[in-house]
């Protein structure tokens, strides 16, 4: 007798597959795909979104997006604050639909975070040849600007046939759920095979449950790695994003607290210690702290967790200056582990900083580093703390006095989103994260415009918690729409816009490299073609309460705090909008980042620029 089976369109099928997709981790199960965003064109309507329409909000949620790009964003904002063991998939039309998820997509690719994508494609029986939006190649008929996506997918397949896309929706469960391949994932749809109708088996369609695992270490790495330990006078942890994936904060924690090791943190990785812990020194590298910095020039072990070495953290291969340095890498990725030639301790890094804590039962670093170490973060808490003091409250706040204003207002599971400009090198250095997810900073990819999206996604994951969104007036014109979207599903995300008018921070770079702030500030054009003029007259505030925004504008420091306590307090889509003084108030940084200056200059600002590069360059080094 043959199995039964279920007629059904391919979209269909695909819609009842996502819905009945689990994780599970420590006996706790979630669904894997808990809603799908869309916008339609000739190239899903009729597919994919027909069968979003025959599916209940129960079986799968819809959310309308903007912007095909933000969609993405939204969706690796709630995977991340659910520890990627949930996501959200993404539909899109053909065409320029599809190629706007390319961004997002290799932002999700470059954090490790799960994303499910969804365009459609062209036909695949060639009936409608071209078609509308159609990219016509002249040597490869099979090629389709969904093909962007490859590079930028960790899988990637196009469903030609209705009976292809049981193997390739297996395949792209496997890598979501796997904290070792996870990224996004591309199930291309042409859009004749999305209305094609097929026999599917009933099995198909059952509770499909994905283990995500918790590799232990292998007893010799561990012990190789503990033995390392053990001989260093001055071991440094340097916690990366794996940390809060892992869900392994506690288990930091415990090591630390047994063993007196400091512990440094990336961008991805802030927050694994709340930030009064006194082996938590702060950020590290080109963003980091003095104290932090200053530990890792003299570490001897570095110990990294769940990092994989940026050139912000490893300030260009400049940072870990001892001699003697070795590296000791606990990650779940073997690509990651081996990288600085070190020691590899491959496993899930709650698994491993448990067994680690039990390896190295007894030990402890010397009472005289661990004073070190705890004087030098007292000194940058002052320093701290002179950055968010504002002289008079009554004048306009300074960028880092927004953050002191902020700091003020928050509550310890208040979650703080950033991803561009200036605000991620201040946030680094100065943020006091309480909580593990309170500081969410996007800076694999870097990307503008990631914020307001994220704080959605973000807020959708966690209802009950405030969220902030943090932007400049340069990434906010990058990518404000999703506004929109925030104000149809209720959903109070809080806006801190900062107007500076321009690009604070490349601004800052262009003039430390000899490019003299050029093409970076948002002014009128002068006579002699350089954008020196008076601040262009943009209201940006006006823009987003036209886009259903409640809209709080502050002009002084005590305004802004109250500003963003009513913002807290208020049930709605909040924008608190304030013009900061210009003056520089964060520390500078504390350690270098490689950007490569011309070699020979007709102006005077690159010469001088130049001299201090091939100075800065001679403290590159290759860990071998």
């Amino acid at each position: 007798m043959s199995p039964s089976t279920r007629r059904l369109t391919v979209a269909q099928a695909l819609v009842r597959f996502l819905a009945a997709q689990y994780t599970e981790r420590d006996g706790v199960r979630h669904r894997l795909i808990a809603g799908t965003w869309g916008i339609f064109g000739h190239g899903n309507v009729a597919g994919i979104g027909q069968a979003l329409l025959e599916a209940d909000e129960r079986t799968m949620p819809f959310h309308q997006g903007r912007n095909e790009q933000s969609m993405v964003h939204a969706a690796v904002g709630y995977a991340r604050q659910l520890n990627r063991l949930s996501t959200q998939a993404v539909t899109t039309s053909i065409g320029p639909g599809a190629t706007n998820l390319v961004t997002g997509a290799a932002l999700a690719t470059v954090n490790r975070l799960p994303v499910l994508l969804l365009p459609g494609d062209y036909f695949a029986t060639r009936t409608a040849d071209p078609l509308l939006q159609q990219l016509e190649h002249p040597v490869s008929a099979d090629v389709s600007v969904n093909d962007t996506l490859r590079p930028v997918s960790r899988y990637f397949d196009r469903i030609t046939r209705p009976e292809a896309l049981i193997p390739s929706a297996l395949g792209a469960m496997r890598v979501l759920a796997d904290p070792v391949e996870t990224g996004a994932v591309t199930l291309a749809l042409p859009q004749d095979v999305q209305a094609e109708a097929y026999d599917w088996p009933e099995e198909f369609f059952a509770d499909r449950v994905w283990q995500v695992r918790r590799p232990a270490p292998e007893q010799a790495e561990l012990a190789e790695a503990a033995r390392a330990i053990k001989a260093a006078e001055r071991p440094l942890i340097v916690a990366g994003g794996g940390v809060h994936h892992s869900e392994a904060e506690d288990a930091l924690k415990a090591l630390v607290d047994a063993t007196g090791i400091p512990v440094a943190s990336t961008q991805a990785g802030k927050g694994s210690l709340r930030h009064d812990h006194p082996a938590d020194i702060g950020g590290i590298g080109h963003t980091g702290t003095a104290v932090c910095d200053d530990i890792a020039r003299t570490a001897d072990l570095v110990i990294g967790v769940g990092t994989r070495y940026t050139d912000f953290t490893t300030a260009s291969s400049t940072l870990f200056a001892h001699p003697a340095v070795r590296f000791v890498n606990l990650n779940v990725t073997p690509f990651d582990a081996h990288k600085l030639s070190a020691r590899t301790l491959v496993a899930d890094a709650r698994a491993g900083l448990d067994a680690l804590t039990e390896a190295l039962s007894g030990h402890r670093v010397d009472a005289a580093y661990e004073a070190e170490y705890r004087a030098g973060k007292e000194r940058w808490e002052q320093v701290v703390d002179a950055a968010y003091r504002a002289a008079d409250e009554n004048e306009a706040p300074t960028q880092t006095q927004v953050l002191g204003a902020l700091d003020a207002v928050v509550g310890d599971d208040d979650v703080v989103i950033n991803a561009a400009g200036s605000l991620p090198g201040d946030l680094h250095k100065l943020w006091r994260a309480r909580s593990p997810r309170q500081y969410h900073l996007e800076y694999g990819y870097s990307c503008m415009g990631y914020e307001i999206p994220a704080g959605i996604g973000v807020q959708q994951a966690a209802p009950a918690t405030p969220v902030w969104s943090l932007v400049g007036d340069g990434t906010y014109l990058m990518m404000p729409t999703e506004i929109v979207t925030a104000v149809q599903e209720g959903l109070p995300v809080n806006l801190v816009l900062i107007q500076n008018h321009g690009y604070a921070s490349i601004g800052g770079l262009s003039e430390e490299t000899g490019g003299e702030r050029f093409g970076t500030a948002y002014r009128y054009r002068e006579a002699d073609g350089t954008f020196t003029g008076a601040p262009l007259p943009v209201d940006l505030a006006a823009n987003a309460a036209s886009l259903g925004m409640d809209v709080i504008r502050a002009k002084t420091v005590r305004e802004l705090r109250d500003a963003l306590a009513r913002a807290r307090a208020s049930n709605r889509p909040t924008c608190v909008y304030v013009e900061t003084d210009p003056t520089p108030t964060a520390p500078a940084a504390q350690a270098w980042w490689d950007v490569p200056v011309a070699e020979v200059a007709s102006r005077e600002a690159a010469t001088r620029a130049r001299e201090t590069y091939d100075r800065n360059v001679q403290g590159r080094r290759r860990h071998l």
